[in-house]
């Protein structure tokens, strides 16, 4: 996520750090190419004059701008969703840290119990995040496991649901041993049942994308709209056609990859979630809750990008 103020001035173009422009920058370069060819050979092609008002390309661009507004909301609810999910992941976490310290009491050989459920609610959080981004959890889980723990959920089909079950065990445990009567573990299964239903909601967003066939349609009428408008320009604007080609085939160019981009939330591009620092959050307070004196940092934004 770009996390920055707005620039200002001259600094306004020249901001590429979080823009648009240097994925659509070979598609506009052709557009603006192509518009440059129109002009220089004024709209004829193989000695053929293509006589093109500017009529219909005002019938088309509106309802092409109101549809490409309409996906990027659509793409912009997923991304605000997803970053609600989260937030309300975070606000589960601390809950359950302060429940199991405040809830679940304490029996003889039962004296680590409280602490490794809440090392495995901070494992959630990172086998979460590495599941959405089909990455590699290794290192971030399993140093809040054991290593008996890790070797035996390592090789498991959903890492994350498997803790959650070691999580149910634990609570059966407690219940078993006299440190949690029926209404304290109804209410510690809540908050762990709200924790993987926050995950599973975020699975839902990962695994459906907006209609193929939706984003297909507006791929190919923005770029049909715009190889086709310097043909309507240039016989009205004559040499300023390929500048006004230009800043149309950036607007749509740009709403159209911007929607591509913030549809799926949880990826590792400029503009997505900062999942990395939301975990490194969760991590340092229920390390904090548990009394860790050996806290790690708080993720800070690097060359104004917070992943």
């Amino acid at each position: 996520m770009i996390v920055r103020d707005r620039p200002n001035g001259l600094r306004l173009f020249l901001t590429m750090r979080g823009s648009i422009l240097p994925s659509i920058w070979k598609s506009l370069f052709i557009t603006t190419l192509l518009a440059v060819i129109v002009t220089w050979t004024h709209g004829q092609l193989w000695q053929h004059k293509v006589h093109l008002t500017i009529i219909p390309f005002t019938l088309m661009g509106l309802p092409l701008a109101i549809f490409l507004g309409f996906r990027n909301n659509s793409a912009y609810d997923r991304y605000w969703e997803g970053r609600k999910l989260w937030g309300e992941l975070v606000l589960r976490s601390r809950n359950f840290s302060r429940e199991v310290l405040s809830l679940v009491d304490t029996a003889p050989g039962h004296e680590h119990i409280r602490e490794r459920m809440i090392r495995r609610a901070i494992a959630f959080a990172h086998a979460l995040r590495h599941n959405l981004r089909r990455s590699d959890p290794g290192d971030d889980v399993a140093r809040h496991l054991t290593e008996a723990e890790w070797a035996a959920l390592r090789a498991r089909p959903h890492l994350g649901n498997a803790i959650m079950l070691e999580m149910g065990a634990d609570l059966a445990r407690c219940r078993h041993a006299g440190m949690l009567d029926s209404i304290r573990a109804v209410t510690l299964d809540a908050t762990i049942s709200a924790m993987v239903a926050t995950g599973a909601s975020c699975e839902r967003i990962k695994n459906t994308p907006v209609p193929f066939s939706y984003t297909l349609l507006l791929h190919r009428t923005a770029y049909l709209y715009c190889f086709l408008l310097p043909f309507g320009l240039v016989d009205s604007i004559g040499y300023l056609t390929p500048l006004v080609v230009a800043i149309v085939a950036y607007t749509f160019y740009g709403l159209d990859a911007l929607g591509d981009e913030i549809e799926e939330p949880f990826g590792v591009s400029p503009n997505d979630l900062p999942l990395d620092a939301i975990c490194r959050a969760i991590e340092i307070d229920l390390r904090d809750a548990l009394g860790d004196p050996d806290l790690p940092p708080p993720l800070l934004p690097v060359n104004n990008w917070l992943r």
